[in-house]
């Protein structure tokens, strides 16, 4: 029985070490030719959209912000792209920018002043949507266990240093597409929902 064990497993290891050189070797085989001309084509085949998958947020997101939010000590929160989902949801996408030159302490006011929110350390848990038409105020989600939905963990920013954020909120009503965004220590902006 340990005899027919020591051969199957030399089988699989063989069959394994076969497996590794072939992929090896295909990867090896991709490359060549003229390389300046693949991100093009690259880049023209995600702008498509001829039944391929629906570009993430980041690829969807334009050059220019829609809005910029400035903040204390040279930071600057400029937003990208706020999406309307099928499951009742507004993603705002943006980047929180520190355009002076020292490195800056992200003040811990933006994540609010509510203690559920304040328990889960660093975030963006304090901003909010305002929508004046509809006279309503919506604030980032939480999950089950009082975390916010938006991007955490950060405290200081170097000199020029840019990091990619995002916040979630319930959705407004559907005919609501211009809210103002607001976030503690920061300006408020007009941003267009779309979606």
């Amino acid at each position: 029985m340990s005899i027919r064990f020591t051969a199957k497993a030399r089988r699989g290891i063989v069959a394994l070490a076969v497996a590794a050189g072939l992929a090896v070797g295909v990867a090896g085989c991709g490359g060549g030719g003229d390389d300046d001309k693949k991100p093009e084509t690259t880049a023209s085949a995600s702008k498509g959209g001829d039944g391929g998958s629906d570009p993430s947020p980041q690829e969807g997101e334009s050059d220019e912000p829609q809005a910029e939010l400035k903040g204390t000590s040279g930071l600057i929160l400029q937003i990208t792209t706020a999406e309307r989902d099928a499951g009742g949801f507004v993603t705002v996408n943006g980047t929180l920018k520190n355009d002076s030159a020292k490195s800056v302490t992200v003040p811990s006011g933006v994540r609010g002043d509510e203690t559920e929110v304040i328990a889960h350390g660093r975030s963006l848990g304090g901003a909010t949507l305002v929508d004046s038409k509809g006279k309503k105020r919506y604030y980032v989600l939480r999950d089950t266990d009082g975390r916010p939905l938006t991007t955490t963990g950060f405290s200081i920013l170097k000199a020029g240093e840019e990091l990619p954020v995002f916040m979630q909120f319930p959705s407004p009503p559907e005919s609501t597409t211009d809210v103002s965004l607001q976030l503690p220590t920061f300006s408020s902006a007009t941003i267009k929902i779309s979606g």
